[in-house]
């Protein structure tokens, strides 16, 4: 059993950090293990700081082993050109979408990326399709991710472009969107309940959402005054 590695001994790390990088290329290279070469390109990005290496382990395991966690992280290159590559939302779109529909750690994120870039329109010619961008929303808020709950909630407030407005929908989705932790869903559910703005006025309940709302700000304040090492 190899001893403990001291991580206030400089050498000893370093030696640590080198065997680490050995093993995962070892699994990518030799063994083609997908999970291997995405434990590479993190090693790459976070230990060596060497983003255009990760880069090409990213587009390598998304191309070929279409693994759906190293297809996110490589849309979220492609959006920031980081690691070398061009800005390129289409191809950003292209590596979310991948994500999304292989399923996976990072599939409902993906899912939403997908539905903000088609709801954006500038990977379909400034052409936004909100039909399509509603279809990804609803697959990342069944996963439980409030912001594409709140995107909905959004959509069916006003409506758009091939959906029609729908009160009933855009409280429901204000709702789940304020459950998951969404402060300014829970403040458009007390708005609505308020006004009885396509409900029935509940002061009972806007009450409720707009405690809901100022305890999530508070939350997201205090979280935000933390300082590392307190």
């Amino acid at each position: 059993m190899a001893a403990p590695v001291n991580f206030l001994n400089e050498d000893e790390v370093k030696e640590y950090l080198d065997n680490i990088g050995t093993e995962y290329s070892y699994q990518c290279h030799r063994e083609k293990q997908p999970e291997g070469c995405h434990r590479l390109a993190e090693y790459y990005e976070s230990i060596r700081k060497n983003f255009e290496a990760a880069a090409k382990i990213l587009k390598l395991n998304c191309e070929q082993n279409e693994l759906s966690e190293s297809c996110y992280k490589l849309g979220g290159y492609y959006v920031t050109g980081r690691g070398g590559l061009p800005v390129d939302l289409k191809a950003a779109y292209n590596c979310f979408l991948k994500s999304c529909n292989k399923g996976g750690k990072k599939s409902i994120d993906s899912c939403h990326n997908v539905g903000l870039l088609l709801h954006d329109g500038r990977v379909n010619d400034e052409k936004p399709d909100p039909v399509l961008a509603r279809d990804y929303y609803e697959k990342a808020c069944e996963g439980s991710f409030a912001a594409s709950c709140f995107n909905l909630s959004a959509i069916y407030l006003q409506g758009d472009t091939g959906i029609a407005q729908d009160m009933s929908r855009a409280l429901h989705y204000s709702e789940k969107a304020c459950d998951l932790g969404h402060t300014w869903a829970c403040a458009n559910a007390s708005r609505m309940y308020k006004l009885g703005d396509g409900v029935s006025q509940n002061d009972s309940k806007a009450e409720t959402f707009k405690n809901r709302a100022m305890e999530l700000h508070k939350k997201q304040k205090e979280s935000s005054q933390i300082t590392f090492g307190e």
